[in-house]
């Protein structure tokens, strides 16, 4: 979304009502987080690299979850994931928790939204 969004809706003589989620269901909700995967994993490095991550993930959680959700993110993964890069579905849970919980701090301001730093 642009960053002058307001000053479009002026000059089209309409108003910002509210924000979108960054991600939803269906396929362009799971096209734009394909996409944040592939520019936010990194390939490792030294001789053995292993798998790519994401640089400003530091902390390694386990984190509960039902089996219908494990399954969900196995599911994910395998749609993610093409020939060049394989997609973990942890590295799917982390990169939706990251963006959900961004969302609890969003205060909408006439129209914008501000994300407060947790």
């Amino acid at each position: 979304m642009p960053k002058d969004i307001d000053s479009i809706a002026k000059k089209l003589g309409a108003r910002v009502v509210g924000t979108v989620p960054d991600y939803s269901a269906g396929a362009f909700g799971v096209a734009i987080l394909a996409k944040t995967l592939r520019d936010r994993l990194e390939p490792g490095r030294g001789k053995r690299p292993g798998r790519p991550s994401n640089r400003r993930w530091t902390k390694r959680s386990k984190v509960p979850m039902a089996k219908e959700t494990e399954a969900r993110l196995k599911r994910l993964a395998r749609m993610l994931s093409d020939e060049d890069r394989q997609v973990t579905p942890m590295q799917v849970a982390g990169q939706l928790l990251e963006e959900t919980t961004a969302t609890y701090f969003v205060r909408p301001s006439r129209g914008k939204s501000q994300r407060r730093r947790a």
